[in-house]
């Protein structure tokens, strides 16, 4: 019998567990995560008003609930838990789905600064995750710049421009909800320093900005003509092609009066944060122009954004794991076909999938394929793995180490208790967004 640890619960790692039990009979999965909860990012990232993405985890459950499955929350794999080279006596293999943990940063004067934040650290309060900062983030906002043009730029700027009545029927924690509701911002600027044929977000989450109520667009025809795309997008790939249509179709239009404008700006790079009165204040930029090479160049002209909240979502990168080797330049273990690769040699028994693997690309849909060629290298390797005699059943030895682990019961009795929040506020399902809430729903009555 081959038994597998998968660390992390995200897609990668459930798509890694579904294909071992599906390509191969006898093999017994063990699906660790730092969190109480499963799912990764498709709990704790994806944006709490698109539901239908969300309902994903119906297909997660699928998996995690097999017979030769088991999920083992709140185990934390290296520094403060479980040491790596004890995981790897615990089970033949072990494979590594643990995501890109950090943001890049702008690397730019002021980005530290009291209300200047990732926008993955804003998604995580929002999102309830148990080690999320409630830091105010809009309070006292009128203007807030989102600097990025991908998806997750385009989530948070909706959020930020959502009212009470759209968000009320999600499952948001009721201290963002009671924040957002209340929230003074007027203004949303979403910035990009490239311009809108090279945006990374897509035209259905662009559209849905344009149909925010009491919101309005603000998009410059001149500023978009500055990329040389703009006037015949007919040879630019399908998503890139849609983008500049819709933004075509915007632009020019003038201020109705509503109580929230979305500015979406193109061609202007940040500079510096600007302080005023100890905090972000506003955002100093400069033009940019094609290159000619698929980038752009500074032009010498400067524009100065007001903003008391600045939002950076330029990206993400993986962080070196404990025993593992590590590119820094990609942010990645590095691997041939998902087997770790350690100098010119790979190790039998260490495998990466996901976004340690490959770098933060692609949609939720590119791990399939990802965790397929992974598992495919380790189930080639299996007739060696199974030689090593394990010590003992692993849920023992981290009992023996202190880490009582939330099984799959456990994070039934979180649910319960999320859907007992939200009826008691008048709601549907509520998230617990903290590390007691979590855990005591899940001692209560798992087994």
């Amino acid at each position: 019998m081959l038994r597998v640890a998968v660390v992390g619960s995200g897609p990668s790692g459930v798509y890694t567990a579904q294909n071992l039990v599906q390509l191969d009979p006898g093999v017994h999965v063990d699906v660790l995560d730092r969190l109480p909860c499963p799912y990764g990012l498709v709990r704790y990232g994806v944006a709490p008003d698109h539901e239908k993405i969300k309902s994903l985890q119906n297909n997660l459950r699928t998996v995690l609930e097999h017979e030769r499955v088991r999920f083992l929350g709140g185990v934390q794999v290296g520094p403060g838990g479980l040491p790596a080279d004890r995981l790897r006596e615990l089970y033949h293999a072990v494979v590594y789905c643990v995501g890109a943990a950090t943001d890049r940063h702008l690397g730019i004067p002021g980005e530290d600064l009291p209300g200047s934040w990732s926008a993955t650290q804003f998604v995580s309060w929002y999102s309830a995750h148990p080690d999320a900062v409630d830091d105010g983030f809009v309070r006292g906002t009128r203007s807030a710049v989102v600097i990025g043009a991908g998806n997750v730029a385009v989530d948070v700027t909706r959020m930020l421009a959502r009212g009470a009545a759209e968000l009320s029927p999600t499952d948001m924690p009721q201290a963002a909800l009671s924040a957002l509701a209340a929230s003074p911002v007027t203004d949303i600027h979403m910035v990009a320093r490239r311009g809108p044929s090279q945006a990374r977000f897509t035209t259905k989450e662009l559209r849905e900005l344009g149909g925010l109520p009491d919101t309005e667009l603000v998009v410059d025809p001149d500023e978009l003509a500055i990329d040389p795309a703009y006037a015949d997008p007919s040879a630019l790939p399908a998503v890139q092609r849609r983008n500049v249509e819709v933004l075509r179709g915007w632009g020019g239009a003038g201020l109705r009066g509503a109580a929230r404008s979305i500015w979406l700006r193109f061609f202007l790079r940040p500079v510096e944060l600007l302080a005023e009165d100890g905090r972000v204040g506003a955002v100093l930029f400069e033009r940019t122009e094609p290159d000619g090479r698929g980038g752009v160049r500074g032009t010498g002209q400067y524009e100065t954004v007001e903003a008391q909240l600045v939002l950076r979502s330029v990206g993400y990168r993986g962080v070196p794991l404990e025993g593992l080797p590590f590119d820094e330049d990609t942010g990645t273990v590095p691997h041939v076909r998902g087997r770790v690769l350690h100098g010119c040699f790979t190790v039998p028994g260490e495998y990466v999938a996901g976004w340690i693997k490959r770098g933060p690309t692609g949609v939720i849909g590119t791990n399939r394929p990802d965790a397929k060629e992974t598992v495919t290298s380790l189930l080639e390797d299996a007739s060696m793995l199974v030689r090593k005699e394990l010590p003992e059943d692993p849920v023992t030895a981290l009992r023996a180490a202190g880490i009582e682990p939330v099984r799959w019961a456990g994070w039934q009795a979180i649910e319960r208790a999320e859907a007992a929040l939200g009826a008691s506020l008048g709601r549907s399902v509520v998230k617990l967004a903290d590390w007691e809430s979590l855990l005591a729903a899940a001692r209560a009555t798992a087994s």
